[in-house]
């Protein structure tokens, strides 16, 4: 093994010794605020649309959330191949393999969204068409995402840039360049919307202008860094060992992204036939549900990095503990946040449309999801630990059975039977419980496993 890498700058974190829960709060905490800034800037996205381009482009915007996650999915899940990986080579101090991990990762970044480019033109209208959205809808539905995915390989760069300071301990950096490019994003979307009259249309562009920005702020981070993970343009390539390790890991994780987004996007063609209205409200009571989601994911996130850094400097111990804290933080940020937004539903909505039955929809939402979303905070953190080892497969196979499939299920038996929201949405607790009871089963078998293995003080 070679020399162990030595922190360069103030923002690196060695994770692998001292308390973990200082640790843990310090790298989480800009995860969580970063989460929650990125969807402050959506909800203006969905805010500016819904006042002044009135319910219909609310509903286009909205409906295109399910259809995106699932197209992009695939590839956003090799990020996390990427933090694993750097983590996992910046613990063992394997500067070689570092580098030649994170120009493999940056490289795969830019070509995926290029090719992202193509598939969203391609494919944006039949499967629109596929989900049932309403004819009123859909002529702006395929505007907004034939944009967006414009901007696809500059969202690629940022995740995978940010992967790979996330992985070494940074997560302020990639904090500071989500306020400038949402800022940005903010003040082009009031522009574009309101004087131009540009609908959604102009969201789509200030959305992929601000993401471009992010972009180049990420990439300048990292070849300005003096550390070992920094990046030379002309050391571009793929290496194919890392980028088959990069894709053993985050590949699964995608496929289970992407069919995570077919349950999703099922359940986003049975809230279209309830109407435009009901898909307002849906909207707009999703955008809030993402606040208590993406704050409960930066434990997931956290639960990779810890894991990853851990397990390669072979401290195996500390995976266990890692695991504790993080499922003790998430179930703290689930039950305070989900059931926050759940008692404030009824204001909270107001700011996304003024029409009662909008509202009315939105909060029936959030009591099934919100009130037990803490559920979906564990399974997450459960699989977070499992890829933090290495094990890509395995919470795929746990995840789509537990959830994927059953979903699809619920909605083609049970939902059949009982057409009503109600019965849609309470799939969501039900799904996550068994789902994260079958994680848990896994990780001690691995654990286990793992621990018969000796570790440098032994």
């Amino acid at each position: 093994m070679e020399e162990a890498t030595v922190k360069k700058n103030k923002y690196e974190m060695d994770m692998c010794s001292g308390a973990l829960l200082p640790k843990i709060l310090l790298y989480s905490l800009p995860l969580m605020l970063s989460g929650v800034l990125q969807l402050l800037f959506n909800a203006a996205d969905i805010v500016v649309v819904g006042r002044f381009a009135g319910h219909d482009a609310l509903a286009a915007v909205g409906s295109t959330s399910s259809l995106i996650n699932l197209l992009v999915n695939v590839f956003m899940g090799l990020s996390v191949g990427t933090n694993v990986m750097v983590a996992r080579f910046y613990g063992a101090g394997q500067k070689k393999e570092l580098e030649e991990m994170v120009h493999t990762a940056i490289l795969t970044s830019l070509v995926s969204g290029a090719a992202l480019i193509f598939v969203g033109l391609a494919l944006s209208r039949p499967a629109l068409l596929l989900m049932d959205t309403p004819e009123d809808v859909i002529g702006q539905s395929v505007l907004y995402i034939r944009i967006y995915f414009v901007g696809m390989p500059a969202m690629m760069l940022y995740n995978f840039g940010s992967a790979v300071l996330r992985a070494v301990g940074d997560t302020r950096r990639p904090l500071y360049f989500l306020m400038i490019a949402g800022v940005i994003n903010v003040v082009l979307n009031l522009i574009f919307v309101i004087p131009l009259s540009m609908g959604v249309a102009g969201v789509a562009l200030a959305t992929i202008i601000s993401q471009t920005i992010s972009a180049a702020l990420v990439l300048i981070c990292l070849t300005r860094t003096r550390s070992d993970y920094q990046v030379c343009l002309k050391k571009l390539r793929i290496v194919k060992d890392k980028m088959f390790k990069m894709i053993g890991i985050g590949l699964p994780a995608g496929l289970q992204g992407a069919l995570f987004s077919v349950s999703n996007v099922l359940i986003q063609s049975s809230v279209n036939s309830f109407g435009s209205i009901a898909m307002a409200g849906n909207t707009a009571a999703q955008n809030l549900e993402g606040f208590v989601y993406t704050s409960m994911n930066s434990l997931h996130q956290t639960c990779i990095s810890f894991t990853g850094q851990n397990y390669g400097a072979r401290q195996y111990r500390r995976i266990g503990k890692i695991l504790l804290i993080c499922q003790g933080c998430v179930i703290a940020v689930g039950l305070l946040m989900g059931n926050g937004v759940y008692l404030a539903g009824g204001t909270l909505l107001q700011l996304y449309s003024p029409d009662p039955e909008v509202i009315q929809y939105g909060v029936l939402r959030l009591f099934y999801i919100c009130t037990t979303y803490a559920l979906c905070g564990m399974m997450d953190v459960m699989v977070g630990a499992l890829r933090g080892m290495g094990y890509g497969v395995m919470p795929m196979l746990v995840s789509l059975t537990g959830a994927c499939l059953f979903r699809v299920i619920w909605i083609m038996t049970v939902f059949r039977a009982h057409h009503s929201l109600e019965v849609l949405y309470v799939s969501y607790p039900i799904s996550w419980g068994l789902t994260f009871g079958v994680h848990l089963l896994c990780f001690l078998i691995v654990y286990r496993r793992i621990l018969r293995q000796k570790q440098p003080s032994e």
